[in-house]
Formats: C-alpha cells, structure tokens, sequence
C-alpha cells in the first residue's frame, strides 16, 4: 500500500456546479485560502461519478515576473521620453508594445494554465487557441518529485515532476505554487484512492459470499467440482486473489 508521511487523510472538499478555487489556490485546509464562486478551470462535467476536485491551480505568479516588470520599465522610460524627439520617441513606442504583447501572452497562458488534483487523477490542461493536456490516474503514478531554488522557497513556487507507469515515464510541471504541500495532497489521495480500490474488492467479495451462500441454501448442497468452478469465477472478477483460491480449493479437496 501507498503510504503518506506526515499527516493522517483528509476528505476533499466537495465542490458544488460552478465553485472553484480562486486564482489556483490550494486547499482551504492546506494554506488558508478561501472558497470563491469564480467559474472552474475543470468542467464538473467531465469528472468521473464520484470523482471530486481536491486541487486547482494556475501557475505562481512568478510565471509574470519578467512580462511585468519589462512592462512597466518600458513605460517609465516612454513617459520620460514624451518631450524628446520623434526618432527618439518611436523606438521606445515599439518597445513599450512589445512589451504589452509579451505580457499579455503570459498572462493569457496564466490563465488558460491549470494542474488539477482529483481524488482520482492528476490533469494539466494548458492553451488557449491550441490546447493540450496531460491526464494521469492516480494508480499509476509511481513517484512524485519537486524542486526549489532559494528562491523560489522564499516566493513559494517551484517546480513538480511525476513519474508514472504510462508511455510518457515522467512528467514535468513548472512554475508550481507550493509544490511540496502539492506532493504531500498527491500522496494522501493516492493512499486514499488506494483504500478505496480494498473497499470496493471487499465489498465485491462479500456480495459474492453472499450470492453463494443464497444459491447453496435455493439448490441444497453442491459438488466439489462445482465449488471449484464457483471459486474460479470470482478469481477470475478480482475477487479472490490467486493465493485466497488456492487456499480455497486445497480446504475443498481435503
């Protein structure tokens, strides 16, 4: 079994049609942030029946640094420029729209960027125009890495990166808000997505003992032979494992 270090499980939040996490903000329980009414990044319509978001984040706002920053030193330096000469003035038009271009780019992909941790699947969906997306099962992901500069740890970003057993091996993901709390809520669901899977096979097994016990009771005593078949078809659904049919069917033919 997965195993989360730290903290015990917590359940997800339920999300109601049209709720979301504002600006990509981790859990409530998590960091504090607040539960706004802004639409989802992550249609409700296309999780799975049972299927909740527990994370939804666009990048840190340090993917808008630079755009930014070049921004307002363009127009600092146009403004003071207002009163000098057009072959001077024209240059620092060009660059003062492109850099208006540049940030309104970023800050297009920004908001069009989100990593969304369910309680079955990690999704990243990025473009506005041309979209595309990576989806990873829960089951399937091995490992889960991040890294942070100086700082980046004192900015709260950093980057994540999570290995699975898919086609693609490893899957990197930049400019992450607190990527080692993002780690910790994507162990606590692979442990809980875990538990969930024995619950069910438990679940499945116990309807079955029961099935068998009604049909035994209906038809009167069985065969060994029909025992046995019994046995395999519930080997054969996942029910029973090979060591649990084995163990069956040397009860049986003792």
């Amino acid at each position: 079994m997965i195993r989360s270090p730290g903290r015990a499980y917590r359940p997800p939040v339920t999300l109601k049609s049209g709720q979301s996490f504002a600006h990509g903000h981790l859990r409530p329980d998590i960091v504090g942030a607040e539960i706004s009414g802004a639409p989802m990044a992550y249609p409700t319509n296309l999780l799975q029946p049972d299927e909740e978001v527990v994370l939804e984040l666009n990048p840190h706002w340090k993917y808008l640094f630079w755009p930014t920053l070049i921004l307002v030193l363009s127009i600092i330096g146009g403004l003071f420029v207002l009163n000098q000469e057009r072959v001077v003035q024209v240059p620092l038009g060009l660059v003062v729209l492109i850099a208006l271009g540049w940030f309104i780019k970023r800050f297009i992909l920004w908001r069009t960027t989100t990593f969304i941790l369910t309680t079955d699947r990690c999704i990243y969906r990025s473009g506005a125009l041309v979209t595309s997306g990576v989806e990873m099962p829960l089951e399937r992901i091995n490992t889960v890495f991040f890294q942070q500069t100086l700082f980046e740890r004192m900015l709260g970003a950093g980057d994540l990166a999570i290995e699975s057993g898919g086609e693609t091996g490893k899957e990197y993901f930049h400019d992450i808000r607190n990527p080692p709390e993002v780690q910790h809520e994507i162990y606590t669901q692979m442990e809980a997505n875990e538990n969930r899977k024995f619950d069910r096979i438990g679940q499945e097994a116990a309807e079955g003992a029961r099935a068998y016990s009604a049909s035994t009771a209906q038809t009167g005593p069985i065969t060994v032979a029909e025992q046995l078949e019994k046995l395999a078809e519930l080997r054969e659904k996942g029910v029973l494992t090979d060591e649990e049919f084995e163990t069956h069917k040397a009860n049986l033919l003792a």
